[in-house]
């Protein structure tokens, strides 16, 4: 049994804020019923290619965007603009414990189905919604994209070369990090509104914004600002607050070395060659290095090229001294560790008995996360779950 088997979810949310919430909750145990429009499905099932192939090669319908965010779920069709099927949806909602939908603010009420209607039916039911903006404030009303949102709440500007350096300009996180933060959010909300549920016999309802999500995903960027009046700017692979803790170019490519104190600070250059560097007093300590990272970091840099990445890993292993390899994709999936992780798992597909998906980073000792569906094609499950429900 999984740790949330006893729980039931109607997700309504497309792309990937909300179906990757869905997914945590189905990963744990959850059943978990998505909903999708007749005939179109989910977005993110037209967002390729790639496609997965099926067992001859031959490329299915299912494209790795939706597959890498729907596992373990039902998949439902059900036309919501119709009376029927909100009667349809009324009618699931009776038994669940957990709802996610991402329409816009006001949309889903238009529909019969927003929090106060639906908690009239079941009082129990933990509703939660999903937005760019949340569900008051004067941009409630505007649509959000994950690479708009990393713009518009600080995430772009401080991501990139800094101002002067080849290629400057912001830049976007590679993935959709404001949706996979929101949709980790999200499920942070609703498992404790079914936690304080344990004791109230209620639900509530759960108002996540995007937006909200990336400016707290600012942290010590935005701690700079509010704390120190600092306004932060991009320093490309550096650290604001850490020196040195940043990518160094090395004879055949690059290194990402992360000092975190004194003491790594000093067998870091010990290993290098320049232990003058320790005792240094504009180097001493790391708010030192912080104010004169002009001076020191050109002189690391230096020594850096004289070895290549394979020369150094050990050199600096062996001393302790935190340093890593910038991995590809192809890479990282090659590392044992993902292995011994279980990073990388098979979830058999309709169509594809060995389809590869991302495993669930967490690790429980006693319920473990279980792959129990793979991501469903569109409507596979509709006569299952709708057959014999009582409108």
């Amino acid at each position: 049994m999984g740790a949330l088997s006893h729980l039931k979810v109607l997700d309504l949310s497309r792309v990937l804020a909300g179906p990757w919430a869905s997914q945590i909750l189905a990963d744990l145990g959850a059943e978990v019923i998505k909903i999708e429009r007749p005939g179109v499905g989910d977005d993110t099932r037209a967002w390729g290619p790639p496609f997965m192939s099926d067992a001859t090669g031959v490329a299915t319908a299912e494209s790795a965007y939706f597959l890498s965010t729907n596992r373990g779920k039902q998949s439902v069709c059900v036309d919501i603009k119709s009376a029927e099927g909100q009667a349809t949806l009324r009618a699931l909602t009776r038994d669940c414990d957990v709802l996610i939908e991402n329409f816009k603010a006001g949309d889903a009420a238009r529909y019969g189905l927003g929090y106060e209607d639906l908690a009239a039916i079941n009082p129990a039911l933990v509703y939660c919604s999903i937005t760019g903006f949340g569900q008051t404030g004067p941009l409630r009303e505007r649509p959000g994209y994950d690479f708009m949102i990393q713009a518009m709440a600080g995430l772009m500007s401080v991501t990139g070369q800094p101002d002067g350096a080849e290629g400057a300009g912001p830049q976007k996180v590679g993935v959709a990090l404001t949706d996979i933060m929101t949709g980790l959010y999200a499920t942070i909300g609703i498992l404790a509104a079914l936690a304080e549920r344990v004791r109230s016999g209620l639900g509530q309802h759960v108002d996540m914004a995007l937006f909200d999500v990336t400016v707290a995903a600012l942290a010590n960027q935005a701690a700079n600002y509010l704390v120190g009046g600092i306004n932060p700017v991009r320093l490309g692979n550096a650290h604001p607050n850490i020196v040195p803790y940043q990518s160094f170019v090395v004879k055949d490519g690059h290194l990402v070395v992360a000092v975190g104190n004194d003491q790594q600070y000093r067998r870091f250059v010990e290993v290098l060659g320049c232990p003058q560097l320790a005792g240094d007093p504009r180097f001493a300590t790391n708010g030192d290095r912080v104010r004169n990272r002009d001076a020191l970091v050109p002189l690391l840099q230096g020594k850096m090229l004289e070895r290549g990445k394979e020369a150094w890993l050990g050199l600096l292993e062996a001393a302790k001294v935190p340093v890593g390899p910038i991995n590809s994709v192809a890479e990282v999936f090659a590392l044992p560790q993902v292995a011994a992780r279980d990073m990388r798992v098979t979830v058999p597909h309709p169509q594809n008995a060995e389809l590869s998906l991302v495993g669930n980073p967490i690790k429980l000792s006693r319920t473990p996360v279980e792959y129990h569906r793979a991501p469903p094609t569109l409507g596979q499950h509709t006569e299952e779950v709708l057959s014999g429900l009582d409108k």
